[in-house]
Protein backbone atom coordinates (compact mmCIF):
# COMPACT_ATOMS: atom_id res chain seq x y z
CA UNK A 1 0.00 0.00 0.00
CA UNK A 2 1.43 3.10 -0.78
CA UNK A 3 2.24 5.89 1.81
CA UNK A 4 -0.78 8.26 0.16
CA UNK A 5 -2.91 5.00 1.21
CA UNK A 6 -1.54 4.86 4.11
CA UNK A 7 -2.49 8.49 5.06
CA UNK A 8 -5.92 8.27 3.61
CA UNK A 9 -6.42 5.24 6.74
CA UNK A 10 -4.83 7.53 9.70
CA UNK A 11 -7.33 10.35 8.27
CA UNK A 12 -10.39 7.90 9.67
CA UNK A 13 -11.30 8.05 12.93
CA UNK A 14 -10.26 5.20 15.59
CA UNK A 15 -13.17 4.04 15.76
CA UNK A 16 -13.71 3.38 12.29
CA UNK A 17 -10.06 1.66 12.18
CA UNK A 18 -11.28 -0.19 15.26
CA UNK A 19 -14.02 -1.76 13.22
CA UNK A 20 -11.85 -2.24 10.30
CA UNK A 21 -9.07 -4.19 11.30
CA UNK A 22 -10.52 -5.56 14.96
CA UNK A 23 -13.72 -6.48 14.73
CA UNK A 24 -13.91 -7.14 10.63
CA UNK A 25 -10.23 -8.48 10.67
CA UNK A 26 -9.21 -6.94 7.75
CA UNK A 27 -5.73 -7.61 6.76
CA UNK A 28 -3.43 -4.65 8.01
CA UNK A 29 -1.62 -3.04 5.16
CA UNK A 30 1.73 -2.50 5.33
CA UNK A 31 3.29 0.35 6.85
CA UNK A 32 0.11 1.09 8.87
CA UNK A 33 0.77 -0.34 12.06
CA UNK A 34 4.51 1.97 12.30
CA UNK A 35 1.66 4.99 11.33
CA UNK A 36 -0.44 4.06 13.76
CA UNK A 37 2.93 3.51 16.32
CA UNK A 38 3.89 7.43 15.33
CA UNK A 39 -0.08 9.05 15.49
CA UNK A 40 -0.39 11.48 18.24
CA UNK A 41 -3.48 10.19 19.16
CA UNK A 42 -3.67 7.71 22.53
CA UNK A 43 -6.92 5.41 20.73
CA UNK A 44 -4.19 4.91 17.46
CA UNK A 45 -1.36 3.55 19.56
CA UNK A 46 -3.36 1.39 21.35
CA UNK A 47 -5.14 -0.06 18.22
CA UNK A 48 -1.36 -0.36 16.79
CA UNK A 49 -0.73 -2.77 20.26
CA UNK A 50 -4.13 -4.74 19.97
CA UNK A 51 -3.04 -5.42 16.22
CA UNK A 52 0.55 -6.09 16.96
CA UNK A 53 -0.25 -8.27 20.12
CA UNK A 54 -2.58 -10.09 17.01
CA UNK A 55 0.30 -10.69 14.74
CA UNK A 56 2.73 -11.91 17.17
CA UNK A 57 -0.17 -14.21 18.15
CA UNK A 58 -0.59 -15.31 14.83
CA UNK A 59 2.65 -16.38 14.29
CA UNK A 60 3.06 -18.33 17.34
CA UNK A 61 -0.02 -20.27 16.18
CA UNK A 62 1.44 -20.40 12.90
CA UNK A 63 4.62 -21.87 14.59
CA UNK A 64 3.03 -24.52 16.79
CA UNK A 65 1.02 -26.00 13.97
CA UNK A 66 3.64 -26.30 11.87
CA UNK A 67 5.31 -28.49 14.43
CA UNK A 68 2.31 -30.38 14.92
CA UNK A 69 2.76 -31.53 11.46
CA UNK A 70 6.06 -32.59 11.56
CA UNK A 71 5.19 -36.31 11.32
CA UNK A 72 2.79 -35.60 8.53
CA UNK A 73 5.43 -33.35 6.73
CA UNK A 74 7.82 -36.15 6.71
CA UNK A 75 4.96 -39.24 5.14
CA UNK A 76 3.95 -36.21 2.47
CA UNK A 77 7.45 -35.72 1.52
CA UNK A 78 7.59 -39.88 1.12
CA UNK A 79 5.04 -39.50 -1.60
CA UNK A 80 2.27 -40.86 1.43
CA UNK A 81 0.00 -38.10 0.88
CA UNK A 82 -3.03 -39.73 2.71
CA UNK A 83 -1.90 -39.49 6.22
CA UNK A 84 -4.79 -40.39 8.85
CA UNK A 85 -4.76 -39.92 12.10
CA UNK A 86 -6.72 -41.70 14.59
CA UNK A 87 -7.90 -41.41 18.11
CA UNK A 88 -10.54 -42.26 20.73
CA UNK A 89 -12.66 -40.62 23.42
CA UNK A 90 -14.61 -42.42 26.03
CA UNK A 91 -12.31 -45.03 27.62
CA UNK A 92 -12.78 -43.85 31.10
CA UNK A 93 -16.77 -43.53 31.23
CA UNK A 94 -19.08 -45.94 33.53
CA UNK A 95 -21.53 -45.35 30.02
CA UNK A 96 -22.07 -45.13 26.44
CA UNK A 97 -20.16 -46.70 23.67
CA UNK A 98 -16.43 -45.97 22.93
CA UNK A 99 -16.05 -43.54 20.23
CA UNK A 100 -12.95 -43.54 17.39
CA UNK A 101 -12.06 -41.23 14.79
CA UNK A 102 -10.55 -41.25 11.62
CA UNK A 103 -8.96 -38.12 9.84
CA UNK A 104 -6.91 -37.49 6.39
CA UNK A 105 -5.69 -34.15 6.17
CA UNK A 106 -4.71 -32.40 2.98
CA UNK A 107 -1.07 -31.78 2.74
CA UNK A 108 0.06 -28.52 4.30
CA UNK A 109 -3.63 -28.39 6.06
CA UNK A 110 -3.92 -26.36 9.11
CA UNK A 111 -6.43 -25.01 11.50
CA UNK A 112 -6.67 -22.13 13.64
CA UNK A 113 -7.02 -23.24 17.14
CA UNK A 114 -7.01 -27.02 16.65
CA UNK A 115 -5.40 -29.35 19.09
CA UNK A 116 -5.99 -32.23 21.48
CA UNK A 117 -9.49 -32.29 22.27
CA UNK A 118 -8.65 -32.45 26.05
CA UNK A 119 -7.00 -28.63 26.05
CA UNK A 120 -10.28 -27.05 24.23
CA UNK A 121 -12.06 -26.51 27.15
CA UNK A 122 -14.61 -24.36 25.27
CA UNK A 123 -17.49 -27.47 23.77
CA UNK A 124 -18.76 -24.44 21.29
CA UNK A 125 -15.15 -23.69 20.13
CA UNK A 126 -14.72 -28.25 19.80
CA UNK A 127 -17.82 -28.21 17.60
CA UNK A 128 -16.82 -25.47 15.62
CA UNK A 129 -13.33 -26.80 14.86
CA UNK A 130 -14.86 -30.61 14.44
CA UNK A 131 -17.77 -28.47 11.85
CA UNK A 132 -14.53 -26.91 10.08
CA UNK A 133 -13.07 -30.32 9.59
CA UNK A 134 -15.83 -32.14 8.20
CA UNK A 135 -15.66 -29.76 5.71
CA UNK A 136 -12.03 -29.48 5.02
CA UNK A 137 -10.75 -32.70 5.12
CA UNK A 138 -9.96 -35.57 2.65
CA UNK A 139 -11.90 -38.18 4.33
CA UNK A 140 -12.73 -38.74 7.85
CA UNK A 141 -15.38 -41.29 9.85
CA UNK A 142 -15.75 -42.37 13.42
CA UNK A 143 -15.96 -46.11 14.53
CA UNK A 144 -17.98 -47.28 17.91
CA UNK A 145 -17.45 -50.19 20.17
CA UNK A 146 -20.80 -50.80 21.97
CA UNK A 147 -21.42 -51.22 25.62
CA UNK A 148 -21.70 -54.98 25.23
CA UNK A 149 -18.82 -55.54 23.05
CA UNK A 150 -16.67 -53.55 25.99
CA UNK A 151 -17.88 -55.45 28.64
CA UNK A 152 -17.26 -58.90 26.57
CA UNK A 153 -13.60 -58.06 25.50
CA UNK A 154 -12.93 -55.06 27.93
CA UNK A 155 -12.01 -51.60 27.00
CA UNK A 156 -8.60 -51.77 25.70
CA UNK A 157 -9.60 -54.37 23.29
CA UNK A 158 -13.22 -52.38 22.28
CA UNK A 159 -11.50 -49.06 21.81
CA UNK A 160 -9.09 -50.68 19.01
CA UNK A 161 -11.91 -52.38 17.61
CA UNK A 162 -13.77 -49.07 17.36
CA UNK A 163 -10.33 -47.53 15.89
CA UNK A 164 -10.36 -50.47 13.18
CA UNK A 165 -14.07 -49.25 12.38
CA UNK A 166 -12.93 -45.75 12.14
CA UNK A 167 -10.33 -46.21 9.25
CA UNK A 168 -12.08 -49.07 7.40
CA UNK A 169 -14.96 -46.02 7.52
CA UNK A 170 -12.87 -43.75 5.47
CA UNK A 171 -14.17 -45.22 2.18
CA UNK A 172 -10.03 -45.61 1.42
CA UNK A 173 -7.32 -46.78 2.39
CA UNK A 174 -4.75 -44.89 3.67
CA UNK A 175 -1.27 -44.14 2.91
CA UNK A 176 0.15 -44.70 6.61
CA UNK A 177 -1.85 -44.17 9.24
CA UNK A 178 -0.51 -42.29 12.90
CA UNK A 179 -2.36 -43.81 16.05
CA UNK A 180 -2.58 -42.21 19.60
CA UNK A 181 -0.43 -44.13 21.73
CA UNK A 182 -1.27 -47.60 20.54
CA UNK A 183 -1.14 -49.58 16.88
CA UNK A 184 -4.34 -50.89 15.42
CA UNK A 185 -4.99 -55.13 15.08
CA UNK A 186 -5.96 -55.80 11.07
CA UNK A 187 -5.20 -52.24 10.15
CA UNK A 188 -4.41 -52.98 6.62
CA UNK A 189 -1.93 -49.70 6.25
CA UNK A 190 1.37 -49.39 7.85
CA UNK A 191 1.08 -47.85 10.65
CA UNK A 192 2.80 -45.94 13.72
CA UNK A 193 1.82 -45.38 17.78
CA UNK A 194 3.15 -42.04 19.14
CA UNK A 195 2.84 -41.21 22.77
CA UNK A 196 0.72 -38.44 23.36
CA UNK A 197 0.05 -38.21 19.94
CA UNK A 198 -2.76 -36.08 20.29
CA UNK A 199 -0.51 -33.24 21.04
CA UNK A 200 2.42 -33.80 19.19
CA UNK A 201 0.03 -34.89 15.25
CA UNK A 202 -2.37 -32.36 13.82
CA UNK A 203 -3.78 -35.80 12.07
CA UNK A 204 -4.40 -37.47 15.83
CA UNK A 205 -5.47 -33.75 17.61
CA UNK A 206 -8.44 -33.56 14.49
CA UNK A 207 -9.50 -37.34 15.03
CA UNK A 208 -9.65 -36.45 18.75
CA UNK A 209 -11.74 -33.56 17.90
CA UNK A 210 -14.05 -35.76 15.98
CA UNK A 211 -14.43 -38.39 18.15
CA UNK A 212 -15.00 -36.19 21.44
CA UNK A 213 -17.80 -34.46 19.78
CA UNK A 214 -19.25 -37.01 18.05
CA UNK A 215 -19.13 -38.67 21.51
CA UNK A 216 -20.36 -35.73 23.13
CA UNK A 217 -23.69 -35.14 21.27
CA UNK A 218 -24.60 -39.34 21.55
CA UNK A 219 -24.51 -39.00 25.27
CA UNK A 220 -26.29 -35.56 25.31
CA UNK A 221 -29.07 -37.84 23.00
CA UNK A 222 -28.99 -40.79 26.21
CA UNK A 223 -29.56 -38.02 28.33
CA UNK A 224 -32.66 -37.24 27.49
CA UNK A 225 -33.70 -40.87 26.86
CA UNK A 226 -32.52 -41.68 30.44
CA UNK A 227 -32.95 -38.61 32.22
CA UNK A 228 -31.83 -37.87 35.68
CA UNK A 229 -28.20 -39.07 35.40
CA UNK A 230 -26.58 -36.12 34.68
CA UNK A 231 -25.06 -37.94 31.26
CA UNK A 232 -25.21 -34.72 29.26
CA UNK A 233 -23.18 -32.66 31.84
CA UNK A 234 -20.67 -35.50 33.21
CA UNK A 235 -21.01 -37.56 29.45
CA UNK A 236 -20.56 -40.93 31.92
CA UNK A 237 -17.72 -40.66 33.55
CA UNK A 238 -17.43 -41.67 36.97
CA UNK A 239 -18.17 -38.00 38.73
CA UNK A 240 -19.85 -38.18 42.06
CA UNK A 241 -22.77 -37.37 40.60
CA UNK A 242 -22.88 -40.05 38.27
CA UNK A 243 -21.99 -42.76 40.92
CA UNK A 244 -24.71 -41.47 42.97
CA UNK A 245 -27.85 -42.06 40.80
CA UNK A 246 -26.69 -45.13 39.77
CA UNK A 247 -27.34 -46.34 43.11
CA UNK A 248 -30.15 -44.69 43.46
CA UNK A 249 -31.75 -45.30 40.40
CA UNK A 250 -30.25 -48.26 39.27
CA UNK A 251 -28.45 -49.40 36.62
CA UNK A 252 -28.98 -48.74 33.17
CA UNK A 253 -28.64 -50.43 29.51
CA UNK A 254 -25.81 -48.16 28.49
CA UNK A 255 -23.82 -48.38 31.61
CA UNK A 256 -20.61 -51.09 30.79
CA UNK A 257 -21.07 -54.09 33.75
CA UNK A 258 -17.04 -54.38 33.41
CA UNK A 259 -16.38 -51.53 35.53
CA UNK A 260 -16.11 -51.37 39.34
CA UNK A 261 -18.65 -48.68 40.14
CA UNK A 262 -21.71 -50.73 37.55
CA UNK A 263 -20.59 -54.24 38.90
CA UNK A 264 -20.87 -52.69 42.55
CA UNK A 265 -24.16 -51.06 42.57
CA UNK A 266 -25.26 -54.62 41.02
CA UNK A 267 -23.72 -56.26 43.67
CA UNK A 268 -21.08 -58.51 41.36
CA UNK A 269 -17.93 -59.12 42.43
CA UNK A 270 -14.93 -57.46 41.56
CA UNK A 271 -12.59 -59.45 38.94
CA UNK A 272 -10.32 -61.27 40.74
CA UNK A 273 -7.12 -60.72 38.22
CA UNK A 274 -5.28 -57.69 37.97
CA UNK A 275 -6.54 -54.48 36.57
CA UNK A 276 -4.25 -52.80 33.76
CA UNK A 277 -2.89 -49.56 34.98
CA UNK A 278 -3.48 -46.43 32.46
CA UNK A 279 0.43 -46.94 31.64
CA UNK A 280 -0.09 -50.57 30.65
CA UNK A 281 -3.09 -50.07 28.22
CA UNK A 282 -1.70 -47.15 26.60
CA UNK A 283 1.73 -48.54 25.79
CA UNK A 284 2.93 -48.52 22.56
CA UNK A 285 6.51 -48.90 21.08
CA UNK A 286 7.03 -46.38 18.46
CA UNK A 287 7.48 -47.87 15.10
CA UNK A 288 10.18 -45.93 12.57
CA UNK A 289 8.09 -43.94 9.53
CA UNK A 290 8.11 -45.27 6.06
CA UNK A 291 10.64 -45.23 3.80
CA UNK A 292 10.10 -44.86 -0.16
Amino acid sequence: MSAESVQALLECSVTELTGRFVTQAQPVPQGLLEALEADPRQGAQVLARRLRSRQEKNRAEGQRLRHLLKFETELWEQGLLKVAGVDEAGMAPLAGPVVAAAAILPRGYKLKGLDDSKKILDPDKREALAEALKRDVVAWAVGRAEVEEIDQINIYHAGLLAMRRAVEGLGLTPDYVLVDARTIPQCPSPQRGIIKGDSLSLSIAAASVLAKTTRDRLMAELDAQYPGYGLAAHKGYPTAQHVQAIQAKGVLPIHRRSFGPVREALGLAQPSGPVPMQSELFAATPAPMAKR
